[in-house]
């Protein structure tokens, strides 16, 4: 019995470390995917939006002439990828971010949702465009492409141009701050540039989200902050992780929403 007690002993410390190891390693491959999904919104939702620019700009010109329905539905495909990528950067780091604050992981999840929703009625408005395309162009195409074109910029602006402002910059950025997943300075990009974005996109709306009324420019500007936020998370957890020291990435934090420690004994009956 004596002899025995020795392995039994090394095994049992041996235990917890094991579960640590194995919690740190699973939570360090979440960060990278979510920072590789992060990085991939980047390139599809700028290549789209350049593959789509000639349309936007032109809508009745590009159902009238002889158009370029490859380079608009490559540009779609892209956004379905977007949409993708979008709701994992949601899906990959919620288990974590849950045990920060659950309500408040939930809430960015759902963001994510609503603004992949904006995305998608957009990507329907641009292939309707190459439909009209191709049947005989009149003035009634005309016209629809021109209010298809609107639809697709009124879903960039409500969706990027302000939900993204909730979901990615206060509660994401609220989120990583408190958790100190990433480095906390970082964090005040979100902070700050999430709000900067929703008033923007506010005062865009109500104008008639018109280009000509110079608060485009003031927008692009104001958005600066949110994209180099997002850039940051793309970047840095792809080739850092998170960052070791967290609280909720410790031995004794909440692992995925249930206690990692020992389940305590229930008293018999007496």
């Amino acid at each position: 019995m004596v002899a025995s007690s020795g392995p039994v002993s090394w095994e049992s410390a041996r235990r917890p470390h094991r579960e640590k190891e194995y919690k740190v390693s699973l939570d360090q491959k979440r960060a990278r995917a979510f920072g590789i999904l992060y990085l991939l919104t980047f390139v599809t939702s700028i290549v789209g939006l350049l593959l789509y620019e000639t349309v936007l700009q032109h809508p009745t010109s590009y159902i009238a002439g002889a158009g370029h329905d490859t380079q608009v539905l490559l540009g779609a495909l892209l956004e379905l990828l977007l949409i993708i990528a979008n709701i994992g950067t949601a899906v990959v780091i919620f288990p974590i971010l849950r045990r920060q604050n659950e309500e408040l992981s939930l809430g960015y999840v759902t963001a994510r949702l609503f603004e992949s929703t904006f995305i998608l009625v957009g990507i329907v408005a641009m292939v309707a465009i190459v439909t009209l395309r191709q049947q005989v162009a009149g003035a009634d195409e005309g016209t629809l492409a021109y209010t298809l074109a609107g639809i697709k910029d009124w879903t960039f602006l409500l969706g990027p141009g302000w939900v993204v402002g909730w979901g990615n910059g206060l509660l994401l950025g609220y989120l990583m701050y408190r958790s100190e997943l990433v480095p906390r300075q970082a964090c005040w990009l979100g902070l700050i540039g999430g709000p900067l974005l929703i008033v923007s996109g506010t005062a865009v709306m109500f104008t008639g989200n018109d280009p000509s009324s110079g608060l485009h420019a003031l927008q692009s500007v104001m958005t600066i902050p949110e994209i180099l936020w997002e850039l940051f998370l793309g970047i840095y957890c792809t080739f850092r992780g998170f960052r070791p020291s967290s609280p909720i990435l410790r031995e004794d934090a909440r692992k995925d929403g249930l206690p990692t420690g020992p389940v305590p004994a229930v008293p018999a009956p007496a």
